[in-house]
């Protein structure tokens, strides 16, 4: 069976677990955690990054950073991960949620306007596969009427907008380094902070409400509880797996990139005579080959490919059931406007395998394997 995912394993992973446990601090904010910190800064230009447990947390945190409150909204895609929505309903917000284009499966940047409210606090758009939202577009509307944007970067490592990376760009950014992630901490995250005016609260968040990071500075004599805030901080073993992946984080993207593409070209003349559809990458948008997906005539189509894959022992799956048709999502939620593409392209919507280390032969493999069922 080809199977869907295999987490990243550079080699190095079990050196810098051993050099964690030698350092005797397997907690958070250790040696590396802070080389990760360091790095994600450095390749994304924000003033601060934290890792996380998860990306979860990391937007729990962006949550409490923008001061969510019961009876605010926040705006988004309805065809996203659960985590987007649960870190404000947790707040006790209403998830709002948006319309996506058919052509990324983002969020619509032309609809968001017409979702505002007077009880509007954020805009989250969530950059599927890695390729970014329409930002210049959200930044304006949430400047005009001072709405915070919290991008959900999950899959977004290494991409970029216009020469921006995702996550950068709005009020915070967040990654995962979940074991489906291009680079993997297991489970993990981070949060990145634009203004340098929020790193100081986000510390105290992140440290269980304390101002222990200014303690660790050498900034105050002794540290105690300032403000709400609970445990984010992962442990440096997790954090030591991460970093043998983002050191060679080139490396990486480079063999996802050459696996996207190759999948891409094989699968064109198939497009071509409209029997499936490709991703669709907008000209300023960069993107880090998270994933690859084609699109079925429907439902009953995808169903049958995926068995048919299946059954040549290749493991391809769908992906999110939008959430405003789950329970929690119409407890929590509205749609506004129609639904005119987030069902119906959900339900298109079929990925294929994609991992560091996908051998060439077995993507011509699968390639073959999809002309079978369309001849």
């Amino acid at each position: 069976m080809i199977k869907f995912n295999v987490p990243p394993y550079l080699g190095k992973e079990p050196e810098y677990i051993k050099q964690a446990i030698k350092n005797q601090k397997i907690c958070g904010d250790g040696d590396f955690t802070k080389k990760c910190n360091t790095w994600i800064e450095r390749q994304t230009g924000a003033s601060k990054a934290l890792l996380t447990t998860s990306c979860t947390h990391a937007i729990e945190m962006a949550a409490l950073l923008t001061d969510i409150h019961p009876g605010d909204e926040v705006i988004m895609p309805s065809f996203t991960f659960v985590s987007t929505a649960d870190a404000f309903v947790l707040r006790g917000a209403k998830a709002v949620f948006v319309d996506v284009r058919p052509d990324t499966m983002n969020i619509d940047e032309k609809l968001i306007e017409n979702a505002i409210t007077e009880k509007t606090k954020a805009i989250v758009p969530v950059h599927y596969a890695g390729v970014g939202c329409e930002m210049d577009v959200i930044m304006d509307v949430a400047s005009r009427y001072k709405l915070y944007v919290i991008e959900d970067a999950a899959q977004g490592v290494m991409s970029t907008y216009k020469g921006k990376s995702l996550g950068s760009i709005g009020d915070y950014g967040c990654y995962s380094f979940h074991e489906t992630k291009n680079y993997s901490m297991g489970e993990g995250g981070a949060l990145l902070i634009r203004d340098v005016a929020n790193i100081e609260a986000a510390e105290i968040i992140r440290e269980k409400g304390t101002n222990r990071s200014k303690f660790f500075r050498g900034q105050i004599d002794k540290y105690t509880w300032v403000e709400a805030g609970s445990s984010y901080l992962p442990s440096d073993m997790n954090a030591a797996y991460l970093w043998a992946q983002l050191e060679q984080a080139d490396i990486i993207n480079e063999d996802r990139l050459v696996c996207w593409k190759r999948y891409n070209e094989g699968l064109k003349p198939l497009a071509e005579k409209g029997r499936i559809e490709l991703p669709f990458i907008p000209e300023h948008c960069h993107h880090n080959a998270h994933m690859y997906y084609i699109k079925a005539k429907n439902l009953d189509e995808r169903t049958r490919l995926i068995t048919f894959l299946k059954e040549n022992d290749i493991l391809a799956v769908f992906h999110y059931i939008p959430l405003h048709t789950a329970p929690a999502g119409i407890r929590y939620g509205r749609f506004s406007g129609l639904d005119i593409y987030t069902t119906t392209e959900s339900e298109r919507l079929l990925r294929l395998p994609l991992y560091y280390g996908l051998k060439t032969e077995e993507i011509d493999y699968i390639i073959d394997k999809i002309y079978k069922f369309y001849k």
